[in-house]
């Protein structure tokens, strides 16, 4: 796996994370508060103050968690070299069953894990690849998973919000954004959907639907609170 293809694979998945919450969180806020309040300048406050924490929480998550995996990643492959200088023979077993395994010829597999094992980079990259399945995390991971989800959040949180700006009316603004934020998670859940391989059908539908259930569950709730 090269690394622009790495690089590509973390970053849809962080503007998958980022932008479905995004529009399901803030989306469920606002449609809950418009059960109860008569004014929008409460709601565009609630709004604005739910993206702010959710940017800042949700990228605060991801760079925890890129931080994490290139831990991680450090933590095995600092292991690997130890165990390269302190039980060479075992490694190098386990260089030929991992050759051996993806059917390459045992007498062949011999002559290439000890050319693999003449450069110690090269064998604990190896070992790290194949035998752990751990591939190295892409330079400045944490940071721009961090940007990328808090980006994606903020865009996504403001699309249920805009209607309420626009207008003076609640409930107008309210069906405006049911109507403009479902049309932006079927879009989204479309292409969520051809990012990751799912039925496009299946995987739309289900998009929407967690962003409908979402926003009625608190649509009822406020309404049955007030």
């Amino acid at each position: 796996m090269t690394a622009n293809h790495k690089s590509n694979t973390g970053l849809i998945k962080d503007i998958i994370i980022g932008m479905s919450d995004g529009l399901t969180v803030p989306f469920a806020l606002t449609a809950g508060l418009s059960g109860v309040l008569h004014t929008n300048q409460l709601i565009i406050v609630s709004g604005m103050a739910e993206i702010a924490a959710g940017c800042i929480s949700m990228g605060l998550g991801g760079f925890l968690a890129g931080e994490s995996e290139i831990d991680h990643y450090n933590t095995a492959l600092r292991r690997e070299y130890y165990e390269i200088e302190t039980v060479p023979n075992l490694e190098l077993k386990e260089v030929e069953d991992a050759l051996t395994a993806v059917g390459v010829d045992m007498d062949l597999s011999k002559t290439v894990a000890l050319q693999i094992s003449r450069n110690k980079d090269n064998w604990a990259s190896f070992m790290m690849q194949v035998e752990l399945k751990m591939e190295k995390p892409v330079d400045n991971r944490a940071r721009v998973s961090a940007a990328t989800i808090a980006l994606s959040y903020l865009v996504g949180g403001f699309i249920p919000l805009f209607p309420y700006i626009l207008t003076n009316n609640n409930q107008t603004g309210f069906y405006i954004s049911c109507t403009v934020t479902i049309i932006a998670l079927i879009i989204f859940g479309y292409f969520k959907s051809k990012a990751t391989g799912q039925n496009i059908i299946t995987g739309t539908l289900k998009v929407a639907s967690i962003g409908i259930i979402a926003a009625a569950a608190a649509f009822l709730l406020a309404k049955a609170v007030s």
